[in-house]
Formats: C-alpha cells, structure tokens, sequence
C-alpha cells in the first residue's frame, strides 16, 4: 500500500516539482552523474511498420521482375557493398554499416496489430489465462524496481496497435502493463471510422492521462500532478478488480517516478538541443499530400522521444509509424511515409552512436507481416502476405553491415536463412543480457512459462 494519504503525498510533489522548473533533461543527468547515481542499463527501442511493409519496395527490391511486381522505386547503393534499397531512404543508405537487414522474416500469425512484433508470440498463445505478455512487460517483472527513476516500459504506438492494445501485459495483469501517454496532441494519426468504436471499446483506462505539450511542455514539470491523477484512477479501478497486488508496485514506481523529475523532462521537447532538433525534422516535408490514416511528417519525432526515454532509464520503447497497410495507393503513399522512417531511424542511429549509447540500446525495425508480389491493377495496392516479411535491427553490440537471406526473385517466399519472429525477439532479450529460453516467469495458475518457447538469437549477430 501506499504509505503516503493522497492530499500530502500531492503536496510534497507540487514543493519538489518547483525545484525542477528550470532544469533540463541534460541538468538532471549531469547531477545524478555527479551524484554518483548510473543508469548503464541496457534497452530496447522496438519500432513498428503499421499495416505491415512492403519488402519489395524497401529492402529486398526486384529490379529484373516484371513491371507488377517490381513498382516504381529505384533503387540505390548503401554503404553495404552490394546492397540496394529503396530511393527514398538515402540516409539509412549512408548509414548501411550500422544496420542488419533481414530479408526472411517468416512465422507470421497474419494478425493484423503488433502483438507478434511485441512477444514473438500469436494473440492465441496460453489465452485462456489471459495471453502472453509483451516483452516489456517481461522485462518490467523480471528487472525493473520500485525506485527506478523512470517506468520500465513505455508505448508510444498509435493508431491500429494502440486499438488492438499490442503492448498489453498478458497474463502477468495490468499492474505490469506499460506507461502509455496520449499523443494525439502531438503526433496526429487519424484513426479508421470501425477502429474508433474499437478504441472506445476499451474504455478510458486505455492510455495514461497524461497531455505531453499542454502539461508537461515549458518546463512545467509541476503539472506532473496529472499523471498522478490518472494513477488515482488506475488504482481505483484496480481496487474494484482485486489486483492490489499489481497496484501495489505501479504506485510505488510512480511515486519514484514522478518526485525524480527526470521521466517528465524526457517528455518535454522545449529542453532538446535546436540542433538535435534539426536532425530529427523532414526538410520540405508535404503533409497535403498525406493518406487519412498516415502520420504526420512531425513523427520523426517520435524516434527522438524514443531516445530522450531510454536516456531517462526506460528500459523497453515502442512506436508506430503508419500506415503501411496500402490495400490502396501503394507507391503514393510510401512516397509519404518512407522518408518519415528514413529520417527518423536515421537520425536516432546517428544520435545514439554520439552519446555513447549506441552499444546498449538495440533497435528493431518491423511490421505484422509483408505484402503482396504483385500491385492490384485497379486500387495501385498490395495486399497481405504472412508468407515474408522484413526486419531492420540497429545498435545492442550486434554484428552489424550484414543482408540476412534472400528470396526468390519476386519476394515472395525465402530462399535461404529464414528468420523467426521468436530469433528476432531472441536476440534482443540476449541483448539485454536475459536467456529467453530460460528465464522463466510464473503465471496465474503458478506455474513457470519461459519467455519464448522456440526460436534463438540469431547467431550472425551476436556471435
């Protein structure tokens, strides 16, 4: 139980939110650096293509297939002797030498959010007692402690994965669920009209109350107070279910959480560097032209948010960048959101390998599942196709500058070296130095379950 009654619990907060006005998310680090305080914990930033990526527009591109397959897109050289990819990702072009491409991804459950890009697992796997965790989540019970400075696992994700709740705790319950704030204000993505009755299916528990610009912007960290309004309302719909338990440790870690100051000065963008800003931004971006359901341009950003979080200490990210479900449009709208995922990725990879942070935090790149060989004549689109997918992973002390597998010459099947879902997860867990295949965490009926039941990091990497 908390120890602290509501009124000087928020009382004590507002005094110590004033001591951190004006400080940024740089004075916090730099005083606990002097303060002798560390946080060299390594992490995850997992990043999600929504809909699912075209593989033979992006990285494994076809240029001697017929015209229906093949598209529209040159490609160009990278970095990677050898290694083509798609035109509009010149920066992650220049950047090939610090990147894995893996052309085999295989296993796909076909399901349409991002439940298999957050647990290597299928919505279907131990269900009847409440599914399988995210891998945040694992890593929240596993290692993370009431008196971390900032939430172990922190969703980002918008759009179809936020509806379908992807990065949901399973049966570990609610109490090791992520942080998830709302973005909407920030980073638009307009949802579908079916997935807007989907979401407010969900009710109002889904995301944390939490308005990133008008309550945390400016420095204004004395409004982190209404973070903790959404935690009271958590806890007492926790009360109502019986998990006291759960809340137990989530008010705990909040309230380590929200006196540090330095979770909520990795929220506000107004401390960041101009420059670093810069490099974050899409020069001569063209939002008109944007499908409903894309993201903005400004979500370049959101890869910056991501490293502002693991430098505060959260230990796993997840983000969205939409919409690749182009049963529609196809090249229209890749010519939209690929230089969005170029600029973004590119930018964090550079700005990590800077800081010094490149080595402990691992980066992956992916969707639900690829799409199909060949452009449907009347709607300019492609389809689903669980039968191959791609993966980009960066970072985490992995061997990078390597193509893993190939397929055949449409992109339709693999032809050699496919890689699971679960080696992919694997070897990120191994990155933070966790065995997947034999950590175990107890379920409702008390028995062990490993974290992953198949698959293995993927030796090319981690050897």
């Amino acid at each position: 139980m908390l120890t602290m009654c509501r009124s000087s619990r928020r009382s004590f907060l507002a005094a110590g939110a004033f001591g951190f006005g004006g400080l940024t998310l740089a004075d916090l680090l730099r005083a606990e650096h002097a303060g002798g305080i560390r946080s060299s914990r390594k992490s995850v930033i997992n990043v999600h293509l929504d809909g699912g990526p075209p593989q033979m527009d992006m990285i494994d591109m076809k240029p001697d297939a017929p015209t229906e397959i093949r598209g529209e897109f040159r490609s160009i050289p990278t970095a990677l002797p050898g290694l083509r990819i798609c035109e509009l990702m010149p920066g992650l072009a220049r950047l090939a030498r610090r990147l894995v491409f893996i052309r085999t991804l295989v296993g796909s459950a076909g399901a349409h959010d991002a439940f298999q890009c957050q647990s290597g697992f299928s919505k279907n796997d131990l269900r009847s007692i409440g599914g399988r965790p995210a891998m945040g989540s694992s890593i929240a019970k596993l290692e993370s402690s009431p008196s971390d400075p900032a939430p172990p696992f922190v969703d980002l994700l918008q759009g179809r994965p936020l509806v379908r709740n992807s990065a949901r705790p399973g049966f570990l319950g609610s109490g090791w669920g992520p942080f998830r704030p709302d973005l909407s204000a920030i980073f638009s993505r307009p949802l579908e009209d079916a997935m807007k009755g989907e979401l407010a299916a969900l009710g109002s528990g889904h995301t944390t109350s939490l308005a990133l610009i008008d309550e945390l912007g400016g420095g204004r960290l004395r409004d982190r107070m209404s973070l903790l309004d959404g935690l009271d309302r958590f806890r007492r719909q926790v009360d109502a279910s019986g998990e006291m338990d759960a809340m137990d440790r989530f008010g705990r870690q909040a309230m380590g959480i929200l006196t540090s100051g330095r979770f909520a000065a990795a929220l506000d963008f107004d401390s960041e560097d101009p420059r670093v800003l810069e490099r974050y931004t899409l020069p001569n971006a063209r939002d008109a032209d944007r499908f409903v359901t894309a993201d903005h341009s400004s979500a370049t950003k959101k890869f910056l948010l991501a490293r502002r979080l693991v430098e505060a200490g959260v230990r796993c990210v997840s983000l969205s960048i939409s919409d690749f479900d182009t049963h529609t449009k196809n090249f229209p709208r890749m010519r939209h959101a690929l230089p969005i995922l170029d600029r973004g990725l590119s930018a964090l990879i550079t700005d990590l390998d800077e800081r010094g942070m490149l080595d402990d935090v691992s980066i992956v790149v992916w969707g639900e599942f690829g799409r199909t060989p060949k452009v449907e004549t009347k709607t300019g689109g492609r389809n689903h196709w669980p039968q191959v997918g791609i993966a980009m992973l960066a970072g985490g002390g992995m061997s990078t500058a390597q193509v893993i597998g190939t397929t055949d010459r449409h992109a339709a099947a693999a032809v050699s070296r496919p890689v699971h879902y679960k080696d992919v997860i694997a070897t990120l867990y191994r990155n933070l130095g966790i065995d997947a295949l034999s950590a175990t965490i107890i379920d409702p009926t008390g028995r062990p379950q490993y974290l992953l039941d198949g698959g293995e990091p993927i030796g090319e990497l981690v050897s």
